[in-house]
């Protein structure tokens, strides 16, 4: 007998449609994160040769995608839970595929200051239309997919963005060795609007949820709702302090993103091929740890209740997390210091899919803007992670271990976040679609 509690759900299983919407959902991710790495890729191996840019400027053109995706972040939030996250994904799928096939016209042009103006412009506009992906994919789950599937399924729809990372640089990297720099980008964008269009056939049905009339639709998997009356103060907090939690996460995530090679390289002295197989170990450790993460939310959850599965897992990950990467860059062997470090992202991951499942939930019948504010919050403060990190390390002379360890401490000031959450959020209320939810009259099961 499976002990009940009072945000305990009995779930139902996940069907062959509820599936098909995570692979969909996983697809977009997954070519979303190949597309903007893929412009690192291309001008690490060819771009910025052909055109003799420098790396400072190549490096203002991957921030412009960065502070135009965050900047559109809320505004694409609101857009999700007027339209829904079928039109707002399907944004994403065909302007991707737009901006992406501008992006090889660019070998059109002679000069290194219409390149670099044209890539500007190019990839600050495709960081717009991407700004829907991960709240838009988090609000499509939290509508369409039971509650108590809702952090497993995110949790393996983020873990294929980190493999769209991890897959770039040799994927990418071998289509330019085969067509050249511009017809790589051109077969991704033909790739992407193909997988658009299987998104705008198999995706929901239902395209506008109209979640005005479905506000206080009790899912009928759920034994019990808790309360949709939550006072307004309580629902800012929550969002307030998953927030900031969430831009701990961005902080640590971007510090292993652009410097972890160079930690490797540069500090542990690790010869150059194996620093490179070296830093890709930690982002797949983490995305492994997504769907784990998930899976293990969703099983306590049914156990053992909503705080335990979402607090007390956020807590104890990510403070467990801060304490490995503290170990890690204390250690002078550089198998060891992989190990805990890969450890310790691995072990982060697995709080990613209850994050999205909680931002979702917080926001209610605002469920993609409460989304959109939270990775807002990822993005933003994630961003000082890249600057902040050399900054004290070499500018002020700490080292690098110095640096590093400002990560563990931001990490486990977002875990202490977690413990003001309130349980009482504002459930999203599924909504009642003929594909990928079940009938209104269907019984829960018990066991």
């Amino acid at each position: 007998m499976k002990r009940v509690t009072d945000d305990v759900v009995l779930p139902r299983r996940l069907s062959w449609l509820d599936w098909r919407l995570v692979l969909l959902l996983m697809a977009i991710c997954f070519i979303a994160h190949f597309n903007r790495i893929s412009m690192a890729a291309a001008a690490d191996l060819r771009i910025m040769e052909q055109f003799d840019i420098s790396t400072t400027k190549m490096g203002a053109v991957y921030s412009a995608f960065l502070v135009a995706y965050t900047l559109a972040m809320i505004p694409c939030g609101w857009l999700i839970d007027r339209r829904g996250p079928k039109f707002a994904l399907g944004m994403v799928w065909f302007g991707s595929a737009l901006f992406v096939a501008l992006t090889a016209a660019v070998s059109l042009v002679s000069s290194a200051a219409a390149a670099i103006a044209a890539f500007l412009v190019i990839r600050s506009l495709m960081g717009v239309v991407s700004a829907p992906l991960h709240p838009g994919a988090a609000t499509a789950v939290g509508l369409y997919l039971p509650t108590a599937q809702r952090s497993k399924a995110n949790g393996f729809v983020t873990g294929a963005a980190l493999l769209g990372i991890a897959a770039t640089y040799p994927l990418f990297g071998w289509m330019i060795d085969q067509l050249g720099w511009p017809a790589a980008f051109l077969v991704m964008s033909l790739v992407t609007a193909g997988l658009g269009g299987l998104w705008m056939i198999y995706g929901p049905r239902r395209s506008t949820p109209a979640l005005t009339e479905v506000a206080l639709h009790v899912a009928p998997d759920r034994v019990s709702e808790p309360s949709l009356n939550v006072p307004p103060w309580m629902r800012h907090r929550n969002l307030a302090l998953l927030t900031l939690s969430y831009g701990a996460i961005g902080y640590f995530q971007y510090l292993f993103f652009y410097w972890v090679h160079h930690y490797f390289a540069e500090v542990l002295k690790v010869p150059e091929d194996r620093s490179r197989r070296y830093a890709a170990i930690p982002p797949l450790a983490m995305a492994i740890g997504m769907p784990v993460g998930g899976w293990l939310s969703d099983w306590i959850q049914v156990r053992y209740g909503w705080r335990s599965a979402r607090v007390g897992l956020g807590f104890v990950t990510m403070s467990t997390s801060a304490a490995l990467l503290w170990l890690g860059v204390r250690l002078d062997d550089p198998l060891a210091s992989v190990a805990c470090l890969s450890l310790s992202l691995g072990v982060l991951g697995m709080i990613e899919g209850p994050f999205w499942a909680t931002a979702v939930e917080v926001g209610g019948t605002r469920g993609g803007f409460s989304a959109a504010v939270v990775n807002t919050g990822g993005n933003g403060i994630g961003l000082i992670a890249p600057i902040a990190t050399p900054l004290i390390s070499d500018t002020l002379g700490l080292g690098w271990q110095a640096g590093i360890t400002v990560a563990s401490v931001v990490c486990l000031g977002g875990a202490i976040c977690w413990l003001g959450i309130n349980q009482r959020t504002e459930n999203h209320p599924q909504l009642p679609d003929p594909d990928f939810a079940p009938s209104p009259h269907q019984a829960p099961q018990t066991t």
